[in-house]
C-alpha cells in the first residue's frame, strides 16, 4: 500500500494527454498506469508473512479407546500437581481412597479397562500431593504427602497385584504437608522437596540425610525448576517473586516481581538458555505468560495475555524441539509455542483442542516416545468428569516413516552425569545424552533395570544394574579363539603348525600316507565314531589332570594359554601376508608354538578351567576334522614360561604368603584374647570362692 501511494503521488497531469478530451478515457489511463507499477514494486519483495520452522504444523493425537486407561479413580484433590507420572516402563496416578493416600502403577501395556482390585501404593497417612519418577531408574518412584513425609518406592517389572505399604527410604524432616518435589536433572540420588511450612529439603536419599534446608521463601511455596545442568534453581512464591537460587548453599542470586495476581504461578527453566518462563495473573485476573532472562529479572524480555479463565496454568518444556506446552487445569486445550534466540523470543504455534477438560497431565521422558511416528511430546490426561487417563501424542507429519534426524536430536540418558557426593563439592556436568535412533531400533535400550534395595548395616541403599551385570557375566566368560586360517581348521589338528622346509622336504611322503589313511578312515562309519569317542575321552582326561593340579597351575596354564593365542595370533596373520608372496620360511613357523605332535596342548590350555570351552573345543573338533591319537597324546610337553608369565607367578606366590602371614596375625590376636578371656575366668572364680 506504501508503494502504491507513493506511485498515486506521481499521477500524470493531463496535460500528458493533448489529443484526449474525454475525461474517462483519461482517467481509466492513469488507473491503468499506477495499477501496472504497483504490481511490479509489489513483485519485487519478498512475501515475510509465515515463518520457517518444521513444528508450525505440529497436531495432537489421542489414542484409541483400546489404549487408554478406563476405570480409574482419579483424586479429587484441589492441589495444582500434575496428579500423574510416567516413564518407558510404568505409569503412576494418584487416586481417591477413604483415608490415608495412595496411587496406582500401571505398566505401559497394561491398558483398557482396570481391575477394581488394582494393587495400590498404600503406605502414607495422609493424601498423596505429587509424584515424581527417578530419572536414573524406571523403578524407583518419589511420593510427597500431607502427612509430612517424602517416601521412595521400588516398583518391580510387571507392578503390583496387590497392596504395598514398605517404602524404600522415608524422608522427614517438614513440619507441614509436603507439596511439591524435583529430581536433579544430572546428579543421582538428588531430591528436593517444598512444603507449606516455606522450606526446601535438599535430600541425599542414598544416605536419608538432608544436604541443605532452604528458607528464603516467606511464604509458600508454588513451583520449582533445575537450569539444565542443576547448578541453578528457579522457584515461585505466594509473596509474587521470582527467584534464582544456589540449591546447594541456599543463597539468592537474582529475584524480581513476577505476575502481581493473587493466584498461584508457575517457572519452568528453558534449558541451556538461561531464560525463564513463567504462567500466572494479572492484577485484572486475566492469565498470562512471562519469558524472564535469568540475568536480569526486572522486567520480562516479553509478556502477554493469554485469556481470561481461572484455571491454574502448567507449563512443559521440550528441550530437543524447544518447544514449550501450555494447559491449564479444567481447561480442555493444550496451547504450545516454539522459544528461538531472537526478539520476540517466542512464537506461538497453535492449540490441541477437546470437548472434555483435565485434571492433571503426565507427560513421557523424550526417550519413550514413539520416533517411527514422529512423535515429539506425549500427554497422558487425566479427565476430570470420568476416571479415564488417554494418551495424547504431539506428532510432526512427515510422509516418510524412517528415522528424522531433525527431529530428534541427542537427548538425556537415563545415567547420572555425577554422584551426590561429587555434586555437594560444587562439580557441575551437563547431562548424559543418549541418541534417539538407539531406541527406534532396540526399544528395551531406552528402559533401565536396576533392583534397589535398603541396606540397614550402612544406612544408605544399594543399586545394581542388571544391564551391568549381563555384560559383566559375558565378559567374564573365558572366550576359545582359533587363531588358524579357514583352510587349516577344515584339515584338522593334525594340520596347525606347518612345518619348516627341511621338515617339509624330509616327510612329505609320510603326510601323504598319512592323508591317505584320514580319507580313509573319514568314508568309514566306525571309524568315524571311534574318532569322536577318542576326543570325548581324551578331552575329559586333560580337564580332570588339570584340576587335580590345584588352582595355581590353573592360573599359571590360563597365562600360557594367553601368551600360546599371542603367539598364534601373530604368526597367523604374518603367515597370511607372507603367503601372497612367497613360501614360508624357517624364521615365521618358529612364532608358533603348537606342534603337530603336541596339538592337544593348545586345544586344553585355552579351555582349562571351563566345561563350556572344553565343550567348544570338542565341538569345533568333531565338525570335520581329524584328532590325534592316543600315542600322540603322551608326547605332550609344556612350553617354556615366558618373563611375563614367571613375574606373575612371583606375585602369586608373594600374595599368597601376605595372605597366610594375615591369618597367623588373626590366629595369634584370638589366642591372646582368649587367654584374657580365661584369666578374668579365673579372677572371677577366685574371686566368688573366697566371698
Amino acid at each position: 500500500m506504501a508503494s502504491a501511494a507513493i506511485q498515486v503521488s506521481n499521477v500524470p497531469d493531463e496535460t500528458q494527454f493533448p489529443h484526449s478530451t474525454n475525461t474517462e478515457t483519461r482517467r481509466s489511463t492513469i488507473i491503468s498506469q499506477v495499477v501496472d507499477e504497483a504490481m511490479t514494486n509489489t513483485s519485487q519483495l519478498s512475501f515475510r508473512g509465515v515463518r520457517a520452522s518444521k513444528f508450525r504444523h505440529v497436531y495432537g493425537q489421542t489414542a484409541r479407546k483400546d489404549k487408554c486407561y478406563e476405570n480409574v479413580k482419579i483424586t479429587k484433590d484441589a492441589h495444582d500437581s500434575n496428579c500423574c507420572a510416567a516413564n518407558p516402563k510404568f505409569l503412576a496416578i494418584i487416586t481417591e481412597v477413604a483415608g490415608g493416600g495412595a496411587f496406582i502403577v500401571l505398566p505401559l501395556e497394561k491398558t483398557g479397562r482396570l481391575d477394581l482390585n488394582v494393587g495400590k501404593v498404600t503406605g502414607h497417612a495422609g493424601p498423596v500431593l505429587d509424584i515424581k519418577w527417578n530419572p536414573f531408574n524406571d523403578n524407583v518412584i518419589a511420593s510427597a504427602s500431607e502427612d509430612c513425609t517424602v517416601k521412595l518406592w521400588h516398583i518391580p517389572d510387571g507392578g503390583f497385584t496387590e497392596n504395598v505399604q514398605q517404602w524404600l527410604v522415608e524422608l522427614r524432616g517438614h513440619k507441614r504437608r509436603c507439596t511439591y518435589i524435583e529430581w536433579h536433572p544430572t546428579a543421582d540420588n538428588v531430591l528436593l522437596s517444598a512444603g507449606s511450612d516455606h522450606l526446601i529439603f535438599v535430600w541425599n536419599v542414598g544416605t536419608s540425610t538432608p544436604i541443605n534446608i532452604i528458607k528464603c521463601h516467606p511464604d509458600v511455596i508454588y513451583s520449582m525448576s533445575f537450569n539444565r545442568d542443576g547448578s541453578l534453581l528457579a522457584t515461585t512464591c505466594k509473596d509474587k517473586q521470582l527467584r534464582i537460587l544456589d540449591p546447594r548453599t541456599g543463597r539468592v542470586i537474582k529475584e524480581g516481581i513476577c505476575h502481581v495476581g493473587s493466584k498461584s504461578s508457575k517457572v519452568v527453566y528453558l534449558g541451556d538458555t538461561g531464560r525463564l518462563f513463567t504462567t500466572g495473573f494479572s492484577r485484572q485476573s486475566d492469565r498470562q505468560y512471562a519469558l524472564w532472562s535469568q540475568d536480569d529479572l526486572s522486567t520480562p524480555l516479553r509478556c502477554e495475555m493469554i485469556d481470561s479463565s481461572s484455571g491454574i496454568l502448567i507449563p512443559y518444556y521440550d528441550p530437543d524441539t524447544r518447544m514449550i506446552y501450555v494447559a491449564g487445569k479444567g481447561d480442555g486445550n493444550i496451547r504450545y509455542y516454539e522459544i528461538v534466540d531472537e526478539e520476540p523470543w517466542i512464537h506461538y504455534l497453535t492449540q490441541f483442542l477437546s470437548g472434555s477438560p483435565q485434571r492433571g497431565l503426565g507427560y513421557m521422558p523424550k526417550r519413550g516416545v514413539q520416533t517411527q511416528l514422529c512423535e515429539t511430546f506425549r500427554f497422558y490426561k487425566l479427565h476430570a468428569t470420568r476416571g479415564l487417563c488417554e494418551p495424547i501424542s504431539m506428532i510432526v507429519p512427515r510422509k516418510s516413516e524412517t528415522y528424522q534426524d531433525d527431529l530428534y536430536p541427542d537427548t538425556a540418558a537415563p545415567t547420572p552425569a555425577l554422584t551426590a557426593e561429587e555434586w555437594i563439592k560444587g562439580i557441575n556436568r551437563d547431562p548424559v545424552l543418549m541418541s534417539m535412533k538407539t531406541g527406534s531400533v532396540l526399544p528395551h535400550a531406552v528402559r533401565t533395570f536396576k533392583p534397589v534395595r535398603y541396606d540397614p548395616v550402612e544406612r544408605k541403599l544399594q543399586t545394581s544394574d542388571k544391564n551391568n551385570d549381563k555384560k559383566f557375566a559375558f565378559i567374564t566368560q573365558e572366550t576359545v579363539v582359533d587363531y588358524r586360517p579357514v583352510e587349516r581348521a577344515e584339515s584338522g589338528f593334525h594340520d596347525m603348525n606347518p612345518s619348516t622346509d627341511e621338515d617339509e622336504m624330509a616327510s612329505s611322503d609320510s603326510h601323504e600316507n598319512d592323508e591317505d589313511d584320514d580319507d580313509e578312515d573319514d568314508s568309514d562309519p566306525t571309524a568315524q565314531r571311534e574318532r569322536i569317542r577318542r576326543n570325548h575321552v581324551w578331552a575329559i582326561i586333560s580337564l580332570l589332570e588339570e584340576q587335580a593340579k590345584g588352582p595355581y597351575h590353573l592360573m599359571m596354564r590360563a597365562a600360557d594359554a594367553k601368551a600360546a593365542k599371542t603367539s598364534c595370533n601373530l604368526g597367523t596373520k604374518f603367515q597370511q601376508t607372507q603367503q601372497m608372496w612367497s613360501r614360508p620360511t624357517r624364521s615365521m613357523t618358529q612364532l608358533n608354538m603348537v606342534s603337530p605332535t603336541n596339538g592337544i596342548h593348545k586345544a586344553n590350555s585355552i579351555g582349562i578351567g571351563s566345561i563350556g570351552s572344553i565343550g567348544a573345543t570338542n565341538q569345533r573338533a568333531i565338525s570335520g576334522s581329524a584328532f590325534i591319537t592316543s600315542e600322540k597324546a603322551i608326547e605332550i610337553i609344556d612350553a617354556p614360561l615366558q618373563g611375563t608369565e614367571l613375574r606373575r607367578a612371583y606375585d602369586a606366590q608373594g600374595e599368597e604368603i601376605r595372605r597366610l602371614k594375615q591369618q597367623l596375625v588373626l590366629k595369634d590376636r584370638r589366642i591372646h584374647e582368649l587367654e584374657e578371656q580365661l584369666q578374668r575366668f579365673k579372677m572371677s572364680f577366685i574371686t566368688d570362692s573366697t566371698a
